[in-house]
């Protein structure tokens, strides 16, 4: 996507967004539409920081979906450089993103991240009336027919969403895994909505997207992209234990703009870390399936440069970029 039509797409959203929060109230930018995982960073995050008393009026939150967490990057970097009163909810979503170039010429250096607390296990998950019962069920249809069975996501194509089912077939053996379809969408919402709806066979999300899905009995789960299987939600089997040695998770953070000081960034890294260290998100974790995962402050950005270094080169590998 050009530079302009980024812009274009910015102003257009500034317009529909108006005055929505008085100078000394923090704001978090969720780049996606409401229900995915980057609104439930900024809610979840913004609601605890102002139940403990870490900020002292409550996190408006602002959607702001579009380019796959783009037009979010962009309306920051242009429009909101030394906001100090700014966070941005990020996520492997982000650097992937950026690993690929795909944010208009947009790099990492641009922004500056705050830090991670927690990480969101991958899952592969079809509607709750789907054939397929199991991860080798779904694979073993592709393999049969890689043109005829999509995938839906809350990333843009190319996206951490796109690259996590890429990864599973790529494991199991599928060469040309090009040939599967995927739709991108803005959210997890949505992207179930797609898969529910008989649009797609099968969602590529994250874990605390698809718990009200899974409770509501719209969804079932073939598999979760973890290690070892998820406290609370011990029924969902490994991708490792079906045999494809696949480990995917998306950690749940906070960027904020390049040009905020030293102070303002410590702040929001002080924020943060009361927030990983509470009582309160101890809770949130367990009840979304998220995995402790703590990087707080100066050494977060370095993490990012690595990560991004390393998804560009696994873009090249499974040939999402040149």
């Amino acid at each position: 996507m050009t530079q302009r039509l980024f812009k274009a797409l910015v102003t257009s959203a500034a317009l529909g967004l108006g005055a929505t929060t008085a100078a000394t109230a923090a704001e978090c930018i969720a780049p996606a539409n409401p229900g995915g995982g980057w609104d439930f960073t900024c809610r979840q995050i913004g609601k605890i920081m102002y139940d403990i008393g870490a900020v002292d009026k409550p996190v408006q939150v602002t959607n702001m979906a579009g380019a796959g967490g783009g037009l979010a990057f962009n309306h920051v970097v242009s429009e909101r450089g030394d906001d100090a009163d700014l966070i941005v909810a990020a996520s492997s979503a982000t650097s992937t993103r950026l690993a690929q170039n795909a944010y208009a010429g947009m790099t990492a250096d641009q922004v500056r991240f705050v830090g991670a607390i927690g990480a969101d296990p991958g899952v592969i998950v079809v509607a709750a009336d789907s054939e397929y019962q199991s991860l080798g069920d779904l694979v073993d249809a592709i393999k049969a027919a890689p043109g005829e069975l999509a995938f839906a996501g809350g990333s843009a194509v190319g996206g951490f969403d796109h690259l996590k089912p890429l990864m599973v077939l790529q494991r199991a053996g599928i060469t040309d895994v090009t040939a599967v379809k995927y739709i991108g969408v803005d959210g997890g919402a949505d992207a179930i909505t797609q898969t529910v709806g008989g649009f797609t066979q099968a969602m590529s999300g994250d874990m605390s997207e698809i718990v009200g899905f899974l409770k509501s009995g719209d969804v079932r789960a073939l598999a979760v992209l973890t290690e070892e299987r998820v406290p609370g939600f011990d029924d969902i089997p490994t991708a490792k234990e079906q045999g494809i040695d696949v480990v995917a998770v998306n950690w749940r953070g906070l960027y904020v703009p390049k040009g905020v000081s030293d102070d303002t960034f410590n702040m929001w890294a002080d924020r943060l870390q009361k927030v990983a260290d509470s009582d309160d998100w101890a809770e949130a974790m367990a009840a979304n399936g998220l995995a402790p995962f703590t990087k707080v402050g100066g050494d977060f950005q370095s993490y990012v440069d690595e990560v991004v270094a390393e998804i560009r080169t696994l873009s090249k590998e499974i040939g999402v970029i040149q």
